[in-house]
């Protein structure tokens, strides 16, 4: 009896739910990220052959060429904690829509006089704001409450982050949850604008403060 051949046909597989998925991913993420701001101010760090990583959960103050001072803080919730406590001493009032921009900010530099101002302008707009940056004068120093109630927010949010991760089963080290503190300075500004930062830095006894700079070669 002959063999009945069966006819061979090339396999097709058809790609339109995997494209229309892919369509829908990308979308859904381009609507829920939250667009990151640029930094009010350009910086050129000295270099150093240090290879540290900047931690996840910090305090950065930032001083460009001209002495302006600059803060940032990592954690929507640890910023919307220290905006509150500063805006309540220092009775300035915000709108709901002032305090969602300053959330996702990244650095700031004003006083609390012009935070509101400030707080309605672009990204782009802030880079152009005449300012004097964060007072840190002996008579008006609000950097120093900045960071110190930034640094009570921080701890506040890496102890609720800390609890989540031990309910979840894990080991966490208590360390990895504390706040860091990181100061960063244009090279070309005067010694004297980042001795004033330091010295409020010891004021608070708030000790472990880190340097950013460039990268740079290690000699061979």
């Amino acid at each position: 009896m002959p063999k009945i051949k069966v006819p061979k046909h090339s396999p097709s597989i058809d790609m339109t739910p995997m494209v229309d998925l892919a369509f829908l991913l990308v979308t859904f993420f381009m609507l829920a990220a939250i667009p990151r701001e640029t930094d009010p101010v350009d910086v050129t760090t000295p270099s150093s052959i240090s290879e540290k990583i900047i931690p996840e959960n910090n305090l950065t103050v930032t001083i460009d060429k001209g002495g302006r001072v600059f803060l940032n803080l990592s954690h929507a919730d640890a910023r919307t904690e220290m905006l509150q406590n500063m805006a309540s001493k220092y009775k300035v009032g915000l709108t709901e829509e002032q305090n969602k921009k300053f959330t996702i900010m990244t650095s700031f530099g004003c006083s609390m006089k012009e935070l509101p101002q400030y707080l309605d302008l672009t990204s782009e707009e802030r880079k152009r704001f005449n300012t004097i940056g964060i007072p840190t004068d002996s008579l008006k120093n609000e950097l120093k409450d900045w960071i110190y109630y930034g640094n009570i927010a921080a701890l506040n949010t890496g102890q609720t982050k800390f609890l989540e991760a031990e309910m979840k089963g894990d080991k966490p080290n208590a360390n990895d949850f504390k706040p860091k503190f990181i100061l960063k300075v244009d090279g070309k500004a005067a010694y004297i604008f980042a001795q004033q930062v330091i010295d409020i830095f010891r004021d608070l006894n708030l000790n472990n403060l880190n340097f950013i700079t460039s990268a740079e070669k290690a000699p061979k």
